[in-house]
């Protein structure tokens, strides 16, 4: 039996799946929707991608991807397996070297919705984030046993000393900054929401990372909003892009399964061909 199932399960099966795969048709998708400028393979539509330089700055001539929490590496994909509850950051250590600490999920969220709206110029604030980018969260102390009276200590626990807390009193007592290894488990943790507008520019898939960190598409709203950025690098219209852009989304899978997504590669790809970077010479897909 061992040598049955061999040759046919790990044999004929296999070889099988194969012949079907080359039918005109599939062979694409089965040989990995490999996608090609100038006849030299540049990436998977199916695979997400860094552009950015060798220093780890966009490339502004490009659409940027989906943040990926494994460095967009196709062989070592995963998740930060961080929740909504995720909003207190790990500092770092400044006796341990190269101690760079862990931040929360709403750290991450609050400083890539910063970076966006730097590289974009618009609006990066979202509510619960300080104007430096980190989680606006506090760590309220209280008298009594029960810790239900006044406050007497507050800190702003994402916020390492020196740094000046993004508040300097909350319900009159000074906000103090947060030092690497401090014991804050007594306080209250306390979300502080800002004067951020309820419904933020950046697009949520802007500074979410997808699970498996190698997502290959945007929403259209993340696309139209980088449009402007890589007209003025390209030097033509928001219009000219905008078709670019048009031309690769692709609705609801059946018609009613999911979102209409933009495939980052192939816009990439697209543009280069339409309307080649005369800028600097950089890396691309």
């Amino acid at each position: 039996m061992l040598l049955v199932f061999t040759v046919v399960l790990g044999i004929a099966y296999p070889l099988a799946v194969w012949a079907a795969a080359q039918l005109p048709g599939l062979q694409h998708r089965a040989d990995g929707s490999v996608v090609t400028r100038g006849g030299r393979p540049v990436g998977s539509a199916l695979i997400g991608q860094a552009f950015t330089t060798k220093d780890g700055d966009p490339l502004v001539q490009y659409l940027q991807p989906r943040p990926s929490a494994g460095g967009y590496d196709p062989t070592a994909t995963g998740a930060s397996n961080l929740g909504p509850e995720s909003v207190v950051d790990t500092l770092p250590d400044p006796s341990v070297k190269a101690d760079e600490g862990s931040p929360s999920l709403l750290t991450q969220v609050c400083t890539r919705s910063r970076d966006v709206g730097m590289l974009e110029h618009v609006d990066g604030r979202r509510p619960y984030c300080t104007p430096g980018g980190v989680g606006a969260v506090l760590a309220v102390f209280r008298s009594g046993a029960d810790h239900r009276g006044r406050v007497t200590r507050v800190v702003s626990v994402n916020e390492a000393c020196p740094a000046t807390p993004f508040l300097r009193t909350y319900r009159g007592v000074p906000v103090e900054c947060a030092r690497a290894g401090g014991d804050y488990a007594k306080g209250t943790i306390t979300p502080i929401r800002g004067d951020a507008p309820a419904d933020p520019v950046v697009p949520a898939d802007a500074v979410t990372a997808s699970g498996s960190g190698v997502d290959p598409t945007i929403s259209p709203a993340y696309a139209t909003l980088q449009e402007r950025r890589i007209a003025a690098a390209r030097g033509i219209t928001v219009a000219q892009v905008a078709a670019v852009v048009a031309d690769v989304r692709s609705g609801r899978d059946l018609g009613f399964l999911g979102e209409p997504v933009v495939n980052v590669l192939r816009v990439n790809a697209a543009l280069d061909e339409r309307y080649p970077y005369a800028g600097a010479r950089q890396s691309g897909p």
